[in-house]
Parts: structure tokens; sequence; C-alpha cells
């Protein structure tokens, strides 16, 4: 395993002693919230194209070579800072995280996906961000690798079929991002859309989900300072059956909420209605908040299975970050906005 310099990753008390953290953090979030929803900024203005707003990402693309990953990503062998999360439970390992997916643009079964996935091409990419924004972007996914400090943070993945995994992803802020784009007032949500490739995807040829793959938070939960895009894990760019080149991680939500392979993201004034709540509204909600007080309508949510042990242990509220996020449904009917 090779040794990581404190500079090449999240600071220290980041993920040891998350109570410090997200006091700081918290703040962070207060100002990031009032820089987003303020009064409007100097920008390119409403009407800047994607084209036009493109020379700037061209102009960072140009800074670093690709070949010259950020230190958070440029390691030989794939690895993580720590052994355990900052509850003492270990990390899955590479070959679990990487091997045991639910991603079904390209197939039902999970340790099917890395097979149908090897040849799907994640590069060239670009996202684009708009909508209720003054300033939309186009960004190559490499220009975000070298524009945003890229950060380890190790987080517990819960899945809405009960199992579970540690994972140590890299990647940014999600706010950091939208700071960028600078949504305007009446801006509510986020809505995020993944890439339609049949021909390279097959599982979407199958016609009971609708593509491409449409996900959404609310404002605030996207700003959280818990939110990041990930583009990679164990110190290693995303493999395909991971999501690569550029996927969600919201930790106190049901896996499904991290939609994988983002190729638009948009600020609008409307709940977005995701895919799942689509396809079964009365099983998937659009918030999907890990509560084991609310069953799924066919299985019990109480109980998880982490991948890699044998028995179940209970789930934790909001998967164990209860603390930093609960705040964001304070008066709500968690039973009813599940």
């Amino acid at each position: 395993m090779v040794p990581i310099r404190p500079s090449e990753i999240t600071p220290e008390h980041v993920y040891l002693n998350r109570r410090k953290f997200m006091a700081g953090a918290g703040a962070l979030a207060g100002a990031v919230a009032l820089a987003a929803c303020g009064p409007s900024l100097p920008t390119t203005g409403e009407g800047a194209t994607a084209a036009e707003a493109a020379p700037e990402a061209a102009a960072a693309a140009s800074a670093v070579p690709l070949e010259d990953l950020p230190p958070a990503l440029a390691h030989a062998e794939p690895f993580a800072s720590q052994q355990t999360d900052e509850l003492g439970d270990p990390l899955n390992a590479y070959d679990e995280i990487t091997h045991y997916n639910n991603y079904y643009e390209f197939t039902t079964d999970k340790q099917g996906v890395a097979r149908l996935a090897e040849k799907f091409h994640s590069r060239p990419w670009t996202v684009k961000v708009g909508g209720l924004v003054n300033n939309p972007k186009t960004y190559d996914v490499d220009d975000l690798l070298r524009k945003f400090p890229q950060e380890e943070r190790i987080y517990r993945l819960r899945c809405v079929e009960a199992w579970s995994m540690v994972i140590p992803w890299v990647g940014f802020p999600l706010a950091e991002l939208l700071k960028e784009v600078e949504p305007k007032s009446e801006a509510r949500f986020v809505r995020f859309r993944s890439i339609f490739r049949p021909d390279e995807m097959p599982g979407q040829q199958a016609r009971w989900l609708e593509w491409p793959y449409t996900e959404g938070l609310r404002l605030d939960e996207a700003m959280h300072p818990l939110t990041i895009l990930a583009t990679g894990m164990y110190g290693k760019l995303l493999v395909n059956a991971n999501g690569a080149p550029l996927r969600l991680v919201v930790p106190w939500k049901y896996g499904f909420k991290s939609i994988k392979a983002i190729v638009e993201i948009d600020l609008v004034e409307k709940m977005p209605v995701s895919t799942w709540m689509a396809a079964a509204p009365n099983e998937y909600g659009f918030y999907a908040n890990v509560n084991p007080n609310v069953d799924h309508s066919r299985w019990s949510q109480a109980t998880e299975r982490r991948v890699g042990e044998l028995g179940r242990r209970e789930t934790l509220m909001f998967n164990g970050y209860e603390e930093e996020v609960a705040h964001l449904y304070d008066g709500m009917d968690l039973r009813a906005n599940f």
C-alpha cells in the first residue's frame, strides 16, 4: 500500500472527526446558500450559451495535461488514506465495489455490470450545467478534475435493496460547481440526467424504465457539504461500472439517487420526476432518505447486509449522517415524503 501525503487528501479531521468537520462545513453551507439564492452577481447573462461559456473551460483544460492527474487520484495502486470510516467500519475492497453494482443502463445483474461496461467510452465527455442559472457552462470532465481540488470522502453507501458498502470516494463538493453557475433566486431543485447511449449500454434498450436516467435533489440538499460529484475511488479514476466519468454521491440517501455518467445538470423551479418515481411512485419517492422506520412497500428497511459480511446489521437513520442532515427535513412527515 502506497502511503499518502496529508497534502494530497482531505484534511484528516474531515474524516476522523466528522463532528468537527461539520461544524465548519455547516457555516460554509450557510455562506454557500446565501451566495446561491441572493441577488444576482456579475455574470455572463442568462442568454450566454454553452458554446460561449466553453472557452473558459478550454482555457482551464490547457493548463495541465490529463496525464498529470490531481494528487488525490495519481496513484499506481488502489488505496485509501484510512482503513475504516469514522464509525470504525472497514472499507469494502476495491474489487467488491467495482464488481457488485446496480447499474440498470447495462444490466440488472449486479455481477454482470463490470463485464458489460468494459467497452463503454467515458472520454471525451462534457457536462452541461444550465437551467435557472446566471452563468451556464459546459465543462469537459477533465477540466473538472483540474479545476476543483479532489478530496477523499469515506462514505457509507446504502442501497434501497438493503445491501451496503463503505467506499473511499474521490471527488469534489457539488456546491462548488453550482456556485460557479450562480443559481437564480427562483431555482429550487437540481435535475440530473445521465447519458443515453443504448448502443453501448444494452440495458437502455429495455423499455421498462424511461431513459435517460433522471434524478433530482432539492437545492439545499445539493449544496450540502456532504454532497459530492465523484470522479474516482481508492485513489483511482472511476471505472465504467461505477459510473465513470462522473456520478453523484449523496451519502444519507439510498443509492439509486446517486445517478451515474452525468451529462446534464439543470437548476429548475419544480420538483423533477426521477426515473424510479416515474416507474413506481408508490415504492420510490423523491427524497429516498435512508430511514429504518419507513419500510419499502415490499421489504423492511430496518436492517441491511454489508457486502462481505455474514449476517445483518441495523440500519442507521439517514445512513448514520443524522446529525449533519436531519435539520434539512425539520417539520416534514418522512412517511409521506419518503
